[in-house]
């Protein structure tokens, strides 16, 4: 599954979270905003901001 993060463009791990469903909240490791995952659509994932992070 693929994840771009909205902020920063970056992939995100996604390896940390097996169980992965919408309504998880997932944090970028390269800029730290928080993302909710709002659907999931085979291998693409789409989320929206929680916390524009640090």
């Amino acid at each position: 599954m693929i994840l771009i993060c909205l902020e920063c463009k970056n992939p995100v791990d996604l390896t940390s979270y097996p169980d992965l469903d919408t309504g998880h909240v997932l944090e970028c490791e390269m800029c730290g905003i928080t993302l909710e995952v709002t659907s999931i659509d085979g291998d693409k994932i789409k989320a929206e901001v929680v916390d524009e992070g640090k």
